[in-house]
């Protein structure tokens, strides 16, 4: 008997599933590590999914 497979999920059109992103503010900190900050996508709001029934912002009917 054949097994089914659930279907893919979405992927977010803004982003193409890559969500966050680190992004340096530039310099260091006392330490010596690069200051980071965390950047996510403003449709998806990091998760690189969409639901099925939520259409992105912007997109035409």
């Amino acid at each position: 008997m054949a097994q089914h497979t659930p279907p893919a999920p979405r992927i977010c059109p803004a982003c193409d599933g890559f969500a966050s992103a680190a992004v340096t503010i530039g310099g260091r900190d006392h330490r010596g590590h690069l200051r980071t900050i965390t950047a996510h996508c403003p449709i998806c709001q990091g998760t690189g999914t969409t639901d099925a029934r939520r259409s992105p912002e912007g997109a035409r009917a």
